[in-house]
């Protein structure tokens, strides 16, 4: 099976979570204790929030700090428009940002999110018929 583990240095592991549960995320014990946090969006998707301590525990490198610095972004599909507004609300009243006003094509509708840490995540819906 082909999976995809995002790990998230964050601040605030506890805090970071439940902004996480509220976009829709759903809590995986499995991966989970004290240090990190592992959330699940799919079976194929899954966001390990990490204290920086523990992310950094083997490769001793320097932490970049999101809110100023460009990182990686993550876009996550979801089926209708209406799911895409209920997330980012959602994340919105959890703590997050929209830093980037809503983006409205005909075959696509993104909002952006910024979490706690500064990490961006685009919530899409993608009309796929249009390119049928």
């Amino acid at each position: 099976m082909k999976q995809l583990f995002i790990n998230l240095p964050v601040d605030d592991v506890e805090k970071s979570m439940q902004l996480y549960l509220a976009m829709g995320f759903s809590l995986n014990p499995l991966f989970t204790d004290k240090q990190q946090k592992c959330v699940i969006w799919s079976d194929t998707i899954y966001v390990m929030i990490q204290s920086k301590a523990f992310s950094n525990r083997h490769l001793n490198k320097t932490h970049t700090d999101p809110r100023q610095t460009l990182t990686s972004s993550h876009t996550l599909p979801v089926a209708t428009d209406t799911l895409v507004n209920e997330i980012v609300e959602n994340a919105l009243k959890a703590g997050a940002k929209e830093p980037l006003p809503p983006l409205h094509e005909s075959f696509m509708y993104l909002r952006t999110i910024e979490d706690l840490d500064g990490y961006i995540w685009g919530i899409m819906h993608l009309n796929i018929d249009q390119f049928k």
